[in-house]
């Protein structure tokens, strides 16, 4: 409607040209189609006001059809910043330990996009579901198997009644990712033989000096019970990958060690791990992780899958690719600024769903399986043992946080 190309400017000039009633049909079918912009906008409440959260925030309000109608968080500040920021009344923030509730609770949202620490996923989605809203939930779903199944029966609710439930991997709305792997379950690459994937990073910032509950709540992603160790809440990324590459099909065990030799100075969560997943027909795939310094390594999140024709090639943040010869070569592309896009992209997709009234929910079943997939790993390396799938699956052990002293 802004647009100054030389065809809409031609067209402008025409029916001013055409007198007063052309302009005033104009002005009419103008308001129309921005009255019809409003209504078409999702009232986002969003739950989770860190430096992720602030910066979804943003995408969400530059899509330009979401109305940022609430925001919650445990802290103050980080409510706060974005109410400011997005001009909201104190009615629409809420804080404390049960912020999401509150705000679901309080009524006028569309859907709520929740940005908080994993552990809290699991009844911060049903409560959206439960409420009719539809549910933009960041990975990962959950940090235990009962949490897992739960976000499950929320998503497959969510479907019966009609309500859009994403989750959010960057990977599964990139372009060359798509292809890669669309190729790959084609058969461009023959038979699978094995795989490998990693996850090379240095330590990320203390947000707050250890020694309190608030403090520890401020550094979850540190914290074992909040976030689901550094191989749920962030290796997942590879493993989700990983898991796609297999079809989503889940392995059949998995052994694994690690250890937490590095960063020893806040929470307990480990600093590395290393595992062996066995998946159908002899199918391994190696996985390794750090989070400490790799002293001019440059690291990353990368995947790799060896065919008897070619082999797939990917890493987030940088080239996708199928290696081969003749039609088994893809050349696919950079992702450089996946981590933004693939957010906008999901958040587009979002929208569109629930325009359409589209609740197919097809990012949920493999969600939660990579999210057991990654759990999987960390049992299996905390343990000193294989675990198998079956056992997986039926575990009912729940991670349980101490969170004494901090407010409701």
């Amino acid at each position: 409607m802004k647009s100054t190309s030389s065809p809409e400017f031609s067209r402008r000039r025409f029916i001013a040209q055409a007198g007063i009633g052309l302009a005033a049909v104009s002005t009419m079918n103008r308001a129309i189609a921005q009255g019809s912009a409003a209504n078409s906008r999702i009232r986002l409440g969003l739950v989770g006001c860190g430096s992720r959260g602030q910066m979804m925030l943003g995408l969400f309000a530059g899509h330009g059809g979401y109305e940022i109608a609430g925001v919650a968080d445990y802290f103050p500040d980080a409510v706060a910043k974005a109410a400011e920021k997005f001009k909201l009344s104190p009615a629409q923030t809420f804080t404390g330990l049960k912020c999401a509730e509150k705000m679901i609770a309080k009524g006028g949202l569309d859907a709520v996009a929740i940005i908080s620490p994993p552990y809290f996923h699991p009844e911060q989605a049903r409560a959206a579901v439960v409420a009719g809203l539809h549910v933009y939930l960041a990975k990962p779903a959950a940090v235990d198997v009962p949490g897992c199944h739960a976000i499950k029966e929320s998503g497959t609710t969510a479907r019966r009644k009609g309500q859009v439930f994403l989750v959010d991997f960057q990977t599964r709305a990139n372009e060359f990712y798509v292809e890669a792997v669309r190729r790959l379950h084609a058969g461009a690459m023959g038979d699978i033989c094995f795989g490998e994937a990693s996850y090379h990073a240095d330590r990320l910032a203390i947000k707050a000096p250890p020694g309190t509950q608030e403090a520890r709540l401020r550094n979850w992603v540190f914290d074992q019970a909040l976030s689901g160790d550094i191989i749920v809440e962030q290796n997942i990324h590879a493993l989700d990958v990983m898991s796609w590459t297999m079809k989503d099909s889940p392995p059949l065990r998995c052994t694994g060690t690690g250890g937490r030799r590095v960063r020893i100075d806040v929470g307990d969560a480990w600093d590395h791990f290393v595992l062996a997943y066995e998946y159908p027909n002899h199918v391994g795939v190696t996985f390794s992780s750090r989070q400490f310094a790799g002293h001019g390594d440059p690291g990353g999140i990368i995947n790799r899958v060896f065919g008897t024709k070619g082999v797939f090639s990917s890493k987030y943040g940088g080239q996708v690719m199928i290696r081969g010869s003749g039609d088994t070569f893809y050349r696919g592309g950079g992702t450089e600024r996946i981590y933004r896009e693939g957010a906008e992209a999901n958040i587009k997709s979002f929208h569109e769903l629930v325009q359409k009234k589209d609740a197919a929910n097809l990012t949920l079943e493999p969600s939660v399986t990579s999210n057991l997939v990654a759990i999987m790993g960390r049992i299996a390396a905390y343990e000193g043992r294989t675990v198998t799938w079956s056992e997986l699956v039926a575990m009912k052990r729940k991670t349980q946080p101490d969170l004494s002293g901090l407010q409701a």
